[in-house]
């Protein structure tokens, strides 16, 4: 005997709820003899395990094929004991199989099959309420050879020894079920075969249902027969025509693979049979109605009512979909004890033929000739009523038929219920749960047809049950339906006893709409029945008005509210009718955050757009109010499905893409640029085609900009080489003077790509599949006019050797950075991009530095790195080197360490081998570490970079040449190290870091070499004679800009004091003018907060002594003097302004700001006079070029990514200068000075953090490289550091309904700072935006577009995401507006104005002009057809004034939604007056919009904010009043007095005057006559008598008037 420990796992909420099963019921009995549980279908493999966590699983197509994860138990066994077995019988009767089934009322069993003994063990179990335990019932035994659940049907697939399937729900048999072409095994001795339609032996049933219905079974409907109720169900059952089912001797040997209501059958001839389970039942309808029925009634009860309706629902042939109803009401009212032959509105019952040998009594057949009895057949069916009232009917004038009164004396004797049938004791409790379905159905206007068909049910049970006031419900809402008499079934007296009345049963119908209105008008009503589970949308409905119309915020929150009452079967304790409890409006909280409440917990139950549309019109008026009000300023955060509620497509579509992992989203769709195949082709791709065209153009439209950028940067065609041959050249000499032209104009060539870098940075997705497109760099001329090529390897001059190297590395990189971060690349590609020529190798290593910089190289193998690094191709490995870093930024990574380590000597053990290393490689190698340890403050890599910063040439000439560049590297790599960290370097205090950067910095006695690397330096050089001072030329640049990065932003006076230019003319002479620009700078930045944006800061740099004594540039004369140099002095002048420029730069990078450029531009005009100044010769042009080109880079930094056009002509004047001292160098600055311009195509901008600056002053070191070639102070590979400082900050509205971008105006707050209040501008997106940590909010301004607000201070990751999936904002365009890209000047959509004031022109409104208003089909298309006059109209045109003011009504005040509503209303007055309303729900509707506009919340809410837009015109609402009120006035004149009277009095009224009378008794609130007798009407003789009496019965004062004269016996109405 095993024991075992369980706990149930509930699935969806996943918390475990464990327990112990201490029930009773686990008796011996019950696990006799099992061994163990084989829960096969629950072992989770350690396999799926590495599935779901292997590293790859989320880099290659982990978006198409979500992660498995594991699945969750629903029931956990756990070993605790076994018990030794003695019988030898029971030790094999381990069970094979184990699944939980629960039976049609959800209770429970866990049923395991002991093959062995061909037994099916069932255990009933559920959970105690408190979660915690199971509690074991007993066990049934089923004998049985297999088995399977069927799960969505609640029911298990038994196949018993004998070979029959049988359908059972828990225990409890259903029937047989029978497969037509396979034999029934037990029938298969007798000699002959059923046919399918005849039924095979069944449960025992009482006799009335048994009589009419046969005995039928469950029958599987799997032949295929034509007579499915949907084709697609045959493809499960086509099985192929050779199938030998008809061998005798074939049975079904298992059942296996369950699937929803599917089950494959195993024949004994190895062949399968998949089959499909009818369903419970088909229609909405009669789902929903089983289901309350179900609810309601006690399980067992409820579990035979479900099987005899599956039995006879799933009969062979089945029923169609239309006669189900049909159908379910027969069955229904059998089991209650109808007659339902006798009744005379269930005989006609059409069940489409299929059924009618089944049900239908055996008739005597009918002569050939047929007889009169099928004519009053014909009339008396549904189909005659329904094309009676068909419209065609009334249109072809056809009086409608006499039908003669079927033989009434069928019918004259009273039929008499049966009490002894199954339902009987429980037909009060199931009329109630069904009048809640009525109610509830009425709540969804798709269900109309369903709605009838249930009130005839409902009236004939009301009846018999004599519930007077429920038939008067239903007669108000169907008048035509609800005949005042009807046949009525007694119950005999004796057996109403036996009839249960539960104790939810109310006397008074509860009616949902009589609720809505009685909270409208703030009077108390009872809480609402509900039936959990079924009743959803009442639910919803109460819940809601009470929440925004009463105001109390706690309804939503707890579940038992006091606006509902929910139904159980367990009898409460007896309580009188609930009291009234007033409902009181509070206004705690304002009104919007009512609505967002409202909205945000619909969506959390699950409400959708589509079930707002199908609630009626007046209900929904409340919740449509809320939707409006949070339209106006929803959150930016709030999730999907609220913003698609509250139709803000704009803000779910980015909800929506901002759940979508990056670089999966469908912007880039949105914004990438198609641009015609067929530019390429003809000519070379310059690089530059995958640019956003669609973007840029709305960024920069009036001009051209963006192509004449193209043409500044591309380097793929030849240049034109243009030289004029004077006379006296020879041919040869002219050969030649065209060549050396050329190698000048190539020097501007090699510098573009750097630029062109910046220009296409992130802006292309590559395609997996082929190899990136990189351009070719171009370095052919072409002379005029013949266009003859011109080619430097002709021979004719000389070259320098290897001159392209470093541009075809700069070529590469620009390729690479176009890949953009987000794109899908793998290890495998990167390798698939190495190039089969040697020469390329030098665009490949720049491919993978820009790989490192965009942040892809990570995923490149290992392997692959060792194997490019020991190739000892330089410019890979300084590639590699740089890339691995950038793209380790800041994260101390070991593996990276290491591999850098290699190549720096300083870092090895001093014992290791030398390894020969290349300079530029160990210069990129130094950069790296200060990459990869950025920030750390990392104490042994900060020591070991201080040291080299100095590193002495060694004796065998090493490190003799480029040293500069080596020790700037080493001071970048230092500062980027203990960036910002300034005096609280902790644990550093012993290395005296500033003091030893100060000292390479000015000179002195070098200090002795601490540290690793003494042994090396002991010998000194036999080159270079340094003794033993420190070579300032070498390590000042460094020290300075290290000083600079640990200080920065610091405001560290004293340390800046050390950068203070020297202030006498005898210290000038020692420094280099040069490093003044760096100190300048450097102070300048640890003295962040002190720059200010105008000139005069700039001058105040310079020193007293230069300023005084510096010439002016345009002067003639030099002042003589022999004290002063002037030269010294004017240089110096010309590197602190420029050094001044380039702070001002830094500070103010990416932030357009406007004083910054107008300060700057000023220099660099400046600079550009002095250039051809006459005495520009004393400063000299070299320097003067220098300076120029730092001014202009300072200001392309401020205006990162803007485009502007002033900066944009001096970089294309300086592109034109090429003789002279321009040199590769400047060439370089001034093309990436156009690069940062068009940053990224103007979608990225520059950050200032510590980071950002640390990478630009490697990118942007104020030393030009001389040559193509010359890295001997800088290494050019730096230039490309600047991808770390540009961050992503161009917004792109893109309207949401057509997919493109478009202009919208944003109000950008900024916070305060010490420099400025908190000030709001306003921008035209598309825009860069300021850096996001100065900024509060964002928001999208109206009118024209709904407004849209992004809080800052909540924190920025919301935006950031945004910005990082190419900016894309989805915006939506209000209705009546248009694009500023239509109308820039919103001078249209004047129009729009004066029809919101509502002045005449509204009548006026032609339909043609609603395209200017709206571009929503619908509503285009309602214009069109319904708004548009034609010839001679008649009184149609009043019609169409009609739609055309609400549709301008609708568009203008931008609610559309309203439009059907009001279309509704108009056709509802309309058939009153016609007088043929035959149901009054459409006026219980209009009711409810008038009354929710009168009532208090709505009156208040509108006295809190008048301005606010109306949901309904308040002009309309009046005039519907108006009518409503004449039509039924001039009723009640011409007639309808009398009718009214009868009713109140109970007697009768005429049949034609019903439906008037229902509207009228609806629209007025009339109390229904058993109401009246309790006032004593008779002895009234006033009105205010009256008005006294008919006060408790709440009824309006205007119905009362109406009633008045009826009342008093006064004949002449008092309509007023």
């Amino acid at each position: 005997m095993t024991l075992f420990k369980v706990c149930i796992l509930c699935g969806l909420s996943g918390e475990s709820k464990q327990s112990r099963a201490h029930s009773p019921a686990l008796g011996v009995h019950s696990f006799s003899g099992v061994q163990r549980f084989n829960l096969s279908s629950h072992n989770q493999s350690p396999k799926r395990h590495s599935i779901s966590h292997s590293p790859n699983s989320n880099s290659n197509g982990s978006f198409f094929a979500p992660e498995t994860e594991p699945i969750v138990p629903e029931l956990c066994i756990d070993h605790l004991w076994t018990e030794t077995v003695t019988n030898i019988r029971e030790k094999n009767s381990q069970a094979s199989k184990v699944f939980i089934t629960s039976d049609l009322c959800g209770q429970k069993f866990l049923c395991f099959l002991v093959e062995s003994q061909l037994q099916l063990r069932c255990v009933k179990f559920q959970e105690s309420n408190d979660k915690t335990q199971l509690i074991f019932g007993s066990v049934t035994n089923i004998q049985a050879k297999d088995a399977a659940p069927v799960e969505k049907i609640d029911t298990m697939l038994v196949l018993e020894g004998s070979g029959n399937l049988v359908l059972y729900t828990g225990v409890v048999r259903v029937g047989k079920v029978f497969i037509p072409g396979l034999p029934a095994p037990s029938l298969t001795m007798s000699n002959t075969m059923p046919r399918p339609s005849t039924p095979l032996d069944s449960v025992s049933t009482p006799k009335p249902l048994s009589k009419l219905l046969g005995s039928l079974d469950e029958v599987v409907l799997l032949s295929p027969v034509p007579e499915l109720r949907d084709s697609s169900k045959l493809h499960d059952s086509l099985y192929n025509e050779d199938c030998t089912f008809q061998q005798l001797g074939t049975y079904i040997h298992s059942i296996r693979d369950p699937v929803r209501n599917r089950v494959t059958l195993e024949l004994s001839n190895g062949s399968m049979v998949r089959i499909t389970i009818p369903e419970i039942a088909t229609s909405e309808l009669v789902q929903t109605c089983l289901q309350a029925i179900k609810f309601i009634l006690p399980k067992e009860i409820a579990v035979q009512m479900l099987v005899k309706w599956y039995s006879v629902h799933s009969a062979p042939g089945g029923p169609s979909y239309h006669s189900e109803w049909n159908l379910f009401v027969t069955c229904l009212m059998n089991m209650m004890g109808y007659n339902t032959d006798r009744l005379a509105w269930t005989r006609n019952f059409d069940f489409e033929g299929s059924l009618s040998p089944v049900i239908a009594p055996k008739k005597a057949r009918p002569s050939e000739t047929g007889s009169d009895d099928d004519w009053e057949y014909l009339l008396n069916s549904d189909y005659h009523q329904n094309v009676e009232s068909h419209l065609l009917n009334r249109s072809l004038c056809l009086s409608p038929l006499e039908v003669s009164q079927m033989k009434d004396e069928d019918f004259s004797q009273n039929l008499i219920l049966d009490s002894s049938t199954l339902l009987f004791t429980h037909i009060p409790a199931i009329f109630f749960v069904l009048h809640l379905v009525y109610e509830e159905l009425k709540l969804n206007t798709l269900m109309g047809e369903g709605i009838r068909s249930l009130v005839d049910l409902l009236v004939q049970l009301a009846r018999d049950l004599k519930l007077e006031p429920y038939v008067d419900h239903y007669y108000r809402d169907y008048p035509r339906l609800v005949r005042t008499t009807g046949q009525v079934c007694t119950v005999d007296q004796g057996q109403t006893g036996f009839m249960h009345h539960p104790s939810f049963f109310t006397s008074e119908p509860p009616s949902i709409y009589q609720w809505v209105s009685s909270c409208l008008k703030g009077e108390g009503t009872p809480p609402y029945p509900y039936l959990p589970g079924i009743c959803e949308r009442s639910r919803l409905v109460v819940l809601s008005i009470a929440l925004y119309i009463l105001g109390d915020e706690s309804s939503i929150s707890d579940e038992s509210s006091q606006y509902l009452s929910r139904i159980t079967i367990a009898p409460q304790k007896c309580q009188a009718e609930p009291e009234e409890n007033r409902f009181s409006f509070r206004h705690s909280t304002s009104v919007s955050s009512l609505a967002e409440r409202l909205v945000v917990w619909m969506t959390n139950v699950g409400f959708t757009l589509r079930d707002l549309e199908t609630l009626p019109f007046g209900i929904a008026l409340p919740i449509r109010d809320a939707i409006y009000h949070c339209r106006e300023q929803p959150a930016s955060d709030w999730p999907e499905a609220v913003c698609v509620l509250i139709g803000r497509q704009d803000l779910s579509k980015q909800a929506c893409e901002g759940n979508l992992p990056k670089g999966k989203s469908s912007v880039t769709q949105v914004l990438s640029s198609d641009v015609p195949s067929g530019t390429e082709t003809e000519e070379e791709d310059d690089g530059m085609n995958d640019m956003n065209q669609e973007v840029m153009s709305l960024i920069w439209s009036e001009d051209l900009r963006v192509q004449d950028v193209r043409r500044l940067l591309q380097s793929a065609h030849p240049v034109r080489v243009n030289v004029v041959q004077y006379p006296e050249l020879s041919d040869h000499e002219f050969i030649e003077e065209k060549e050396n032209r050329l190698l000048q104009l190539c020097q501007r060539t090699m510098a573009l790509p750097v630029g062109r870098g910046m220009f296409t940075l992130f802006s292309y997705h590559p395609v997996p599949t082929e190899p990136l497109p990189i351009p070719k760099l171009n370095l052919t001329g072409r002379a005029p006019p013949r266009n003859t090529t011109v080619d430097l390897n002709s021979g004719n001059i000389d070259v320098p050797p290897n001159m392209t190297s470093w541009a075809s590395f700069h070529n590469g990189v620009a390729a690479g950075l176009k890949i953009a971060p987000a794109s899908q690349i793998d290890s495998a590609w990167i390798v698939y991009n190495k190039p089969k020529h040697a020469e390329l190798a030098n665009e490949y290593a720049g491919f993978l530095m820009a790989l490192g910089l965009n942040g892809h190289l990570t995923k490149l193998a290992t392997l692959n790195i060792h194997d490019y690094l020991t190739k000892g191709h330089e410019m890979t490995s300084i590639g590699l080197l740089l890339g691995v870093s950038a793209a380790k930024l800041g994260t101390m990574d070991m593996s990276i360490t290491r591999l850098l380590s290699i190549h720096i000597p300083a870092l090895l053990p001093p014992t290791s081998t030398e390894l020969d290393v290349p300079h530029n490689v160990q210069v990129a190698a130094v950069v790296g570490i200060g990459l990869v340890y950025q920030g750390t403050a990392h104490r042994h890599t900060a020591e070991v970079l201080l040291a080299e910063i100095g590193r002495p040439p060694g004796p065998e000439m090493e490190y003799c040449t480029d040293r500069e560049s080596y020790s700037l590297a080493a001071g970048l790599a230092l500062g980027m190290v203990c960036l910002g960290h300034g005096s609280n370097l902790i644990g550093m205090s012993d290395l005296n870091v500033p003091e030893q950067l100060y000292q390479y910095m000015v000179g002195g006695h070098r200090r002795f070499q601490a540290g690793l690397h003494r042994e090396k330096h002991k010998s000194p050089s036999y080159q270079i004679k340094e003794g033993d001072t420190i070579n300032v030329d070498v390590t000042c640049p460094g020290a300075t800009l290290a000083l600079a990065m640990i200080y920065l932003k610091t405001n560290n006076r004293s340390i800046a004091d050390w950068l203070r230019a020297p202030d006498t003319m005898y210290l000038l002479d020692f420094v280099k003018p040069e490093f003044l620009l760096l100190r300048t700078l450097a102070r300048c930045l640890i003295l962040w907060d002190d720059i200010l944006p105008n000139s005069k800061w700039v001058d105040s740099n310079v020193p007293q002594i230069i300023r005084e004594n510096s010439i002016s540039l345009s002067e003639i004369e030099l002042p003589c003097s022999e004290d002063l140099n002037l030269e010294t002095l004017s240089q110096a002048h010309v590197y602190i302004i420029a050094g001044a420029c380039l702070s001002l730069g830094f500070r103010f990078a990416g932030s357009e700001n406007l004083s910054a450029f107008n300060c700057l531009h000023k220099f660099a005009k400046d600079f550009m006079t002095y250039l051809s100044a006459p005495n520009a010769s004393v400063t000299g042009p070299y320097n003067l070029e220098t300076c120029l080109s730092v001014v202009l880079l300072s200001l392309a930094m401020v205006m990162a990514g803007s485009g502007n056009l002033k900066v944009l002509q001096l970089c294309r004047f300086l592109h034109m200068k090429t003789g002279g001292e321009m040199n590769y160098g400047f060439h370089l600055a001034h093309h990436m000075a156009l690069g940062l311009l068009f940053l990224g195509g103007g979608r990225y901008s520059l950050s200032t953090s510590n980071s950002s600056i640390a990478a630009l002053l490697c990118a942007l070191y104020p030393h030009f490289p001389a040559h193509s070639t010359d890295n001997r102070y800088h290494l050019q590979a730096l230039r490309h550091l600047y991808v770390l400082a540009a961050e992503p900050r161009l917004l792109v509205p893109v309207d949401v309904d057509t997919n493109t971008p478009c202009y919208a105006l944003l109000e950008v707050t900024y916070k305060g700072t010490q420099w400025y209040e908190q000030t709001k501008e306003e921008l035209m997106a598309p825009t860069l935006l300021p850096e996001l940590h100065l900024l509060k909010q964002i928001k999208v301004k109206g009118p024209r577009y709904w407004e849209l607000l992004i809080d800052l201070s909540k924190g920025t990751q919301h935006l950031k995401s945004i910005l990082s999936k190419d900016g894309v904002l989805y915006v939506k365009l209000r209705a009546g507006q248009l694009s500023y890209k239509e109308d820039p000047m919103g001078w249209q959509s004047l129009l729009a104005q004066t029809v919101a004031n509502r002045n005449s022109e509204a009548r006026a409104f032609k339909p043609e002009t609603i395209s200017a208003f709206t571009s929503d089909p619908a509503l285009l298309s309602f214009a069109d057809y319904f708004c548009k006059p034609t010839v001679n109209m008649g009184q149609k045109q009043e019609i169409l004034d009609l739609f055309s003011s609400v549709l301008y009504e609708c568009v203008t005040q931008e609610t559309p939604e309203m439009l059907p509503a009001y279309i509704a209303m108009d056709q509802a007055i309309r058939r009153l007056g016609r007088r043929e309303m035959s149901e009054t729900s459409e006026l219980w509707q209009i009711k409810l919009v008038l009354e929710c506009f009168s009532s208090r919340s709505h009156q208040e809410r509108l006295q809190n904010r008048p301005k606010r837009g109306l949901l309904m015109n308040s002009e309309f609402l009046p005039v519907v009043k108006c009518t409503i009120d004449n039509t039924l006035d001039q009723w009640l004149q011409a007639g309808g007095d009398v009718c009214v009277h009868a009713y109140l009095s109970g007697q009768p009224p005429e049949e034609s005057q019903l439906s008037m009378l229902a509207c009228f008794l609806v629209y007025h609130s009339v109390p229904a006559p058993r109401h009246l007798p309790s006032i004593g009407l008779e002895g009234s003789t006033s009105f205010a008598e009256l008005l006294f009496k008919f006060k408790h019965l709440k009824m309006p004062v205007r119905a009362l008037l109406r009633l008045a004269p009826l009342l008093l016996g006064n004949p002449q109405p008092m309509v007023m």
